[in-house]
């Protein structure tokens, strides 16, 4: 028999953690220490995703994988045996102060010092998510447990004292940080300048916890476990249970902004959907005329926005929102749960001397036909097709039993991606999506071309883009296949193959919305995960990514302006 090639082998532990994973959810709960935890350790250990770097390696706790885990966990999960994954249940009306993760808009709330209840509302994607940021805890602790005893069993000298220098952190004692530094290397299984380089990237993030206290408490609860039978355990609320997978929050999110669409006279005017983040749509129509006097040495709208991303000139912010609401800007914050924030820009109210330049905007000749533009945040993963979906369903106005087809004219996609076949800020601009794991592929006729993006200094690459079921699933044979086989594939995200499945019901299906409306994708790399050193746990684009996001932005508003 034929044996198998890595990347089989490694398609096949994605697929079974994800029937895993989705069997856990049906259950109820599991223990990490259980039979069902090892199913999840043992096919991540197979999988050997590049973002967990050394994860598989039995000695070396895998720091970086830390850093970029608990920037999207809430802080103190660490300290926690039992973790309880929920739904809206009520808990933002309590008096338990939500702890909200750096990279991650998700409630947390603490409930005593062993518990801890997540808020699950962005659908199936970001429950996997998190079970597999937990499994490689899980994985960590274990290696901790393990370098903190000698040869029979008995807790390591290094491990006492690292218990004390805890207390004293906690306390504000002082305490000598080298030596410190030293312990930690032996119990890390890391070299010293290892440690001294990932506790300082520990160190710049108050909502995260120090490197002493995370690999005290994820050493010692896996002590617990080994040496007391005191297990951990993830259970899934009834509720969560019940919800995932049929568009509660979606259907609430997408009511409420048609309400409001409704409300302005809105509804029946030419809409262009992005989907981006909140700031650079805002910041590239308004940014120069609110800015102009303050940064009289930036010229133009890109240097605007290079200023705007730097922490000297956050101050000036809101200034750009300032002017833009006074121009037909109306921020919908969403109350339902989703943590998709909206905009909508009344281009009929524009003030065209204040419209930077670079984007050719006229107004309209007929205000009753200006375009309005809906801005909404980046989805994760299946969320985006619960979004788009509820999104572009006709309206139903309950006050007058009127029914308001979405008159959409365009839906225009930024993503962040990684990419294959090129480097961090590099563009991609895709011709189809396929849906890794399953036979669903979605060829589309992007509105965009790679020579919209050429002679920017840029790299453009055009290709299908590969849509995971998770970025902490991929490894390099996966990804090489992808690459390098007749796919040729230019990259890899979470939501393409979601959104495109949306838009394909609406426009051929359902024939809801225009068939004929404009579909534009654009993607800016964030990482390359065939090159070490280049995944997402090595470090956020910075301002790196300034250029390629506002080259997308500016691309997206010229062909709505143009339209």
């Amino acid at each position: 028999m034929q044996s198998r090639t890595r990347a089989q082998e490694s398609r096949t532990a994605v697929q079974r953690l994800y029937i895993a994973m989705r069997h856990l959810l049906i259950r109820g709960s599991y223990k990490p220490g259980g039979l069902s935890g090892k199913t999840l350790m043992d096919n991540l250990m197979l999988l050997r995703p590049e973002i967990y770097g050394s994860i598989a390696d039995e000695e070396k706790v895998e720091v970086d994988g830390l850093h970029y885990v608990f920037n999207r966990l809430p802080k103190g999960i660490e300290e926690c045996r039992f973790i309880k994954l929920i739904t809206r249940e009520g808990y933002e009306n309590s008096n338990f102060k939500p702890i909200i993760a750096p990279a991650r808009r998700r409630s947390a709330y603490r409930i005593d010092s062993d518990e801890m209840y997540i808020e699950m509302t962005r659908g199936r994607s970001d429950i996997y998510d998190i079970l597999t940021h937990l499994t490689f805890l899980y994985a960590e602790a274990n290696k901790i447990r393990n370098n903190s005893v000698d040869s029979k069993g008995r807790p390591k000298r290094e491990w006492e004292l690292l218990e004390e220098i805890v207390v004293w952190e906690q306390t504000g004692k002082e305490f000598k940080v080298e030596t410190a530094y030293t312990y930690l290397s032996t119990l890390l299984g890391r070299t010293y300048d290892e440690v001294v380089a990932a506790c300082k990237r520990f160190e710049g993030n108050d909502n995260v916890n120090s490197l002493f206290h995370i690999t005290y408490w994820l050493g010692r609860l896996a002590k617990l476990e080994h040496d007391q039978d005191e297990d951990r355990e993830i259970t899934f609320s009834s509720t969560l249970r019940e919800n995932t997978g049929h568009h509660y929050f979606g259907e609430m999110w997408a009511l409420n902004i048609k309400t409001v669409l409704l409300e302005h006279k809105l509804i029946e005017r030419p809409i262009h959907i992005i989907s981006a983040n909140l700031h650079s749509v805002v910041n590239s129509i308004f940014g120069g005329a609110a800015l102009g006097t303050k940064l009289k040495k930036h010229k133009g709208l890109f240097e605007y926005a290079r200023a705007m991303s730097q922490t000297d000139y956050k101050h000036l912010r809101p200034l750009v929102f300032d002017l833009a609401r006074k121009n037909g800007l109306i921020e919908i914050a969403d109350q339902s749960g989703t943590n998709l924030g909206v905009q909508l820009f009344d281009t009929a109210k524009f003030d065209p001397k204040l419209i930077a330049p670079e984007l050719n905007f006229q107004p309209a000749k007929n205000p009753d036909q200006a375009p309005v533009i809906l801005v909404m945040d980046y989805a994760f993963g299946e969320q985006a097709y619960e979004s788009m979906d509820e999104l572009l369903r006709p309206f139903h106005d309950p006050g007058s039993d009127q029914v308001y087809d979405m008159p959409i004219e365009s839906i225009n996609i930024m993503g962040k991606a990684g990419i294959l076949d090129g480097q961090k800020g590099d563009i991609m601009v895709p011709d189809a999506h396929i849906f890794e794991g399953t036979a669903d592929n979605y060829p589309f006729e992007n509105d965009f071309v790679a020579d919209d993006f050429r002679g920017e200094g840029l790299g453009v690459f055009e290709g299908p883009m590969v849509t995971v079921l998770g970025t902490s699933l991929q490894n390099i044979p996966i990804l090489d296949y992808f690459l390098t086989s007749s796919w040729k594939a230019a990259g890899l995200e979470m939501e393409g193959a979601h959104y495109q499945k949306a838009i394909q019901a609406a426009t051929h299906i359902r024939k809801s919305v225009n068939p004929n409306l404009k579909v534009r994708y654009a993607y800016y790399a964030s990482d390359n995960p065939l090159l070490t050193g280049h995944t997402l746990a090595s470090g956020s684009l910075g301002a790196d990514g300034v250029r390629p996001t506002y080259l997308i932005t500016v691309r997206m508003l010229e062909r709505i302006f143009a339209s």
